[in-house]
């Protein structure tokens, strides 16, 4: 497996608060979520949350001994937590807490874990591209805002209507009926969709963030196939470029969105 990888902060003047990392065999892909409000919550922050995670993750990885990514990934949730519980409220719906992705090649076949929504990208043999993620979190999403439709943005309704759906959307965080993410819980390790592929029915396998992500979903500047031909030719780095490119197009819009940090890995696993 060779990897390579890009990431970029969103704004500038803060820090960066994805993780990429790599050891021999496998890959991790975090995008810590900064949820306003949580650096009274923890003292060391989402940034800090994501490395500390990502790299018990790989410390995890490492051992390449094949255990199942869900034990690896609710090991390493425990142990997080338990290095700032005494310290910072963790349980608070609010504290630091990050999406996770992970992928392993491992006696001849291809395992991932996605929890909440990253993207994994799977350029098959043969010439298609598949798609796994976990929307668990943007249907839940989609459902707590339903209150909004039709109300007039910037009033005092409106205000009042989005208060009440972010109060709903926090509370199905990490709950049966809502979404999973890592944060506290080690229970939501096995909550994460998984899967596995023989590596011999892949080229190469691509991991993106929600940052980097907005390149086919809502910028519509390619599709996932055409994603994975930027990376052929321009590497992890080609797609962060034509995000961060559009973004400064629309600079100014009252429409458009914050950028956000942009994360890619890509793994060539073919000879």
């Amino acid at each position: 497996m060779h990897v390579s990888f890009a990431t970029s902060a969103g704004r500038a003047g803060r820090p960066n608060e994805d993780f990429v990392g790599a050891v021999p065999g496998a890959v991790v892909l975090l995008d810590g979520a900064g949820i306003p409000g949580a650096e009274a919550l923890c003292a060391h922050g989402v940034a800090w949350y994501t490395h500390r995670l990502g790299g018990t993750l790989l410390g995890g990885l490492s051992r390449a001994d094949g255990r199942d990514l869900a034990a690896i990934l609710a090991d390493a949730i425990a142990e997080t937590a338990a290095a700032h519980r005494a310290t910072c409220d963790i349980a608070d719906p609010s504290s630091p807490q990050a999406t996770v992705l992970m992928a392993r090649a491992h006696r001849g076949r291809l395992d991932h874990l996605l929890l909440a929504d990253s993207y994994l990208v799977l350029d098959q043999v043969g010439g298609g591209v598949r798609v796994v993620t976990d929307e668990r979190e943007l249907v839940a999403r989609r459902e707590c805002a339903a209150p909004l439709a039709g109300v007039t943005p910037a009033t005092p309704e409106y205000d009042r209507i989005r208060a009440t759906c972010v109060a709903a959307l926090r509370a199905r965080r990490n709950q049966p009926d809502g979404y999973w993410i890592a944060k506290d819980d080690p229970q939501a390790a096995w909550e994460a969709a998984t899967g596995s592929h023989p590596l011999d029915e892949l080229n190469g396998v691509a991991m993106l963030s929600n940052g980097a992500s907005r390149i086919v979903s809502p910028y519509g500047l390619t599709n996932w196939p055409g994603v994975r031909d930027v990376l052929a030719v321009d590497g992890p780095s080609g797609v962060i470029r034509r995000v961060r490119e559009f973004e400064d197009q629309v600079r100014g819009d009252p429409d458009a969105l914050v950028p956000d940090d942009a994360t890619v890995a890509c793994c060539r696993l073919a000879p």
